[in-house]
C-alpha cells in the first residue's frame, strides 16, 4: 500500500523490518537502550553487536534517552544504513499521546537532519509497552502526514507491521487519512 503526498512515498509493508533496504529503521527502544527484547531485540540480533556497543556508548556519554526522544547508531550488519532509536510512551506512565507523536516527529527530523531520503518505522511501544495498536497508528500516520505537508527532502516512508493483524489495523487508519489513495 502507498501513498504520494508532495514528493514523498509513504507506505505500508507487513514483514521484517530488518531486511528493509532504507537510510534508516527506526527501533522502538527504552531508554536505556537495552536491546533485549520485541523489535530491539531482533534488530540487535540480526544486526550484529555493534549497534548493542554503539547505544551504550550513546548512554553512557550523553545519558538515558527520555520518552519521545531519539538517539541514533549504525545499523551493524543490516541492510539498512543507520538505527534510529525512538523511546516511545509506556502505557499508563502519562501523556502517552504526546510522547508518541514526538517519537515519531523526533526520527524523522533525525533522519532529515542527517539528509537520508528513506526511513522505515516499526508500530512503537505496542510490544511489552502496551500501547494500543490503533492509537499508535492514528498518532503515528498522522504525524508523518503533517510532517510530509510541512516540507521535507525525505523520499520514502515506510510503516513496516509485523503480522496480520497491526497489518490490518495500521491499513485501515492508512485509508482514512489518505483517503484518495
Amino acid at each position: 500500500m502507498k501513498y504520494k503526498l508532495c514528493q514523498t512515498d509513504i507506505e505500508m509493508v507487513d514483514g521484517d523490518i530488518t531486511t528493509l533496504d532504507v537510510d534508516a529503521i527506526v527501533n522502538a527502544a527504552n531508554s536505556q537502550l537495552s536491546h533485549g527484547g520485541g523489535v530491539a531485540g531482533v534488530i540487535s540480533s540480526k544486526g550484529g553487536p555493534a549497534i548493542q556497543e554503539e547505544s551504550i556508548i550513546w548512554v553512557k556519554t550523553r545519558g538515558p534517552v527520555s520518552a519521545g526522544e531519539v538517539a541514533i547508531t549504525s545499523a551493524g550488519d543490516l541492510p539498512a544504513r543507520y538505527v534510529i532509536h525512538a523511546v516511545g510512551p509506556r502505557q499508563g506512565e502519562g501523556k502517552e499521546d504526546k510522547k508518541l507523536k514526538n517519537a515519531t516527529l523526533n526520527s524523522l527530523k533525525m533522519a532529515e537532519s542527517r539528509m537520508f531520503k528513506s526511513i522505515a518505522f516499526p508500530a512503537i511501544s505496542t510490544g511489552v509497552f502496551g500501547y494500543p495498536i490503533n492509537k499508535c497508528a492514528k498518532i503515528m500516520l498522522s504525524t508523518a502526514k503533517s510532517y510530509v505537508e510541512s516540507g521535507t527532502g525525505l523520499e520514502r516512508i515506510v510503516f513496516c507491521l509485523f503480522g496480520e493483524e497491526a497489518f490490518s489495523v495500521f491499513e485501515k487508519r492508512f485509508i482514512k487519512i489518505f483517503p484518495d489513495q
